[in-house]
């Protein structure tokens, strides 16, 4: 399931809708979206508040279920299923990195990083080895022992972008990741997700900024629930 099926995209929305409400107060977040993602690639979801973008992203998360419509994930399908099935994937298969970096301020950046791996019942010398390594690959070798609170906004977020990746995650999902960073430290840290992607990680990323989406391969934007454009690039 990791690297896909053969043949098959990594995930894929066909006809995928999401309806909030009923009746006359019925909301269309996503209105018959198809959106295939190959394994490998670098996709920005773009487009304006309200647009569908975040609602699309929670369901490639497994963090909610088209109304109606499908939703496949390395080949297998995922609209009806149950959410002990949708947290399993969530936690063998998804990494996901937030605006917020979502970390817990008092704790060191190591056992951060280990977490996700705390839930997985790992021993703990396998944890912290794992835990080191990931955060060698985001340049924060040295600060693994220093609480969050200690670190700068892109340190954070390099913990942050660890913590999803030590679970070697089949998909990279990034909400924002450079919304709470200023302009250098955004570049930054949009640098280390394209070395990651090109070592081979597969992310799916959503943003409203053009010149952070400028980042991706691949550009997906919506508007009123539909896709509207969908360029590649050759970088």
């Amino acid at each position: 399931m990791k690297g896909g099926v053969a043949g098959r995209p990594l995930v894929e929305l066909a006809a995928a809708s999401k309806v909030y409400g009923s009746g006359p107060a019925a909301v269309r977040a996503l209105d018959r979206v198809d959106l295939a993602v190959e394994a490998g690639e670098f996709v920005a979801i773009t487009g304006a508040s309200g647009s569908g973008k975040s609602t699309a992203m929670n369901i490639l998360g497994c963090l909610d279920r088209p109304s109606s419509g499908s939703y496949r994930f390395a080949g297998r399908p995922l609209e009806a299923a149950g959410r002990e099935v949708l947290a399993l994937v969530r936690r063998h298969f998804l990494g996901f990195v937030f605006q917020g970096f979502n970390l817990l301020p008092r704790t060191s950046a190591q056992e951060n990083v280990e977490l996700p791996l705390v839930y997985r019942g790992m021993p703990g010398s396998e944890r912290r080895a794992r835990a080191r390594e990931a955060l060698a690959r985001v340049g924060l070798a040295d600060r693994a022992h220093h609480s969050v609170s200690e670190l700068s906004g892109g340190q954070q977020q390099r913990v942050a972008i660890a913590r999803a990746l030590v679970c070697e995650p089949a998909l990279l999902l990034a909400d924002e990741p450079t919304g709470n960073l200023d302009s250098r430290t955004s570049h930054e840290i949009m640098g280390l997700l394209v070395e990651l992607n090109r070592a081979g990680l597969t992310i799916v990323m959503v943003t409203h900024e053009p010149d952070i989406a400028a980042y991706a391969r691949r550009e997906v934007r919506f508007r009123d629930g539909r896709i509207v454009a969908d360029e590649r690039r050759g970088h």
